[in-house]
């Protein structure tokens, strides 16, 4: 009896210290967070850039730079930070080990040759009589239907007989309807809080239409994300004209329904 009971004191510090160095060694693993900070200049004349919209898209977090193009971020080694800046090409910059030892450094951004498509406008003159001037304003009509008990709305586009019976099938068959969308995207659509969490991301998102930072974030192409406004029964209009900010609240608005059905 004494044996075994001398044998269990003699084996017990061998395990906790085994666990002691697994605590460690998973520590090492783990990123950590850290203030890094750079610069964003023109490539063509070194001239620094300022309002550059950065996005860290591992952490969703997002800043600007100031007048003189500085910039400081919270990010780990191997982050990816997405610069975006009008009429610029935008790029990802990955935090390296140098990046955090060393401070700042330099990122240059090269000026995008915008090519402006002929557009024809349509003159709107004005009699001064309300009812013919009413008959030539056009008129934009996206149907959203509501349904009595839902604190949410369906688009049904444009006003046909089928809108809103489209509404109901939307309604009634929502797992066929939104499964597109979402199903195979979860791990893209888990940042949708975050993202709307952020008010740096929601700033930068506001003046946007192209689709480009929310895509970069999200993890998605153009396509995808108009993919998944058309699933959820968004007008052409809407995803013509929306900014970037508005379609991020019609996705993750979507998305939350579709989490609430499923449940």
């Amino acid at each position: 009896m004494i044996k075994k009971f001398f044998f269990i004191l003699f084996i017990f510090p061998l395990l906790s210290g085994a666990q002691d160095s697994t605590e460690v060694s998973s520590e090492k693993i783990k990123p950590q967070l850290e203030i890094i900070s750079g610069q964003v200049e023109n490539a063509a004349n070194d001239q620094p850039l300022s309002n550059v919209n950065i996005v860290n898209i591992s952490r969703v977090q997002g800043t600007i730079t100031d007048q003189n193009g500085d910039f400081t971020l919270m990010a780990a080694v191997n982050d990816t930070l997405y610069f975006s800046y009008l009429g610029f090409k935008s790029i990802q910059v990955k935090v390296t080990e140098d990046w955090t030892k060393f401070g700042e450094v330099k990122i240059k951004m090269t000026e995008a040759s915008i090519a402006l498509e002929e557009v024809t406008v349509r003159e709107l003159r004005l009699t001064g009589f309300l009812e013919i001037d009413a008959r030539n304003i056009p008129i934009y009509e996206n149907y959203r239907y509501s349904i009595s008990g839902l604190d949410y709305s369906y688009e049904g586009g444009g006003y046909q007989k089928s809108s809103f019976s489209k509404t109901l099938d939307a309604v009634f068959n929502p797992a066929d309807l939104l499964y597109n969308a979402f199903g195979k995207k979860g791990k893209e659509m888990r940042k949708l809080r975050q993202m709307k969490a952020d008010e740096e991301i929601r700033n930068i998102l506001q003046d946007k239409f192209d689709r480009e930072t929310l895509g970069a974030v999200l993890g998605m192409n153009k396509e995808d994300i108009e993919n998944i406004l058309k699933q959820c029964d968004f007008s052409k209009d809407f995803i013509k004209s929306a900014n970037d900010l508005q379609v991020l609240d019609a996705i993750s608005g979507c998305f939350e329904e579709y989490r609430a059905i499923n449940r």
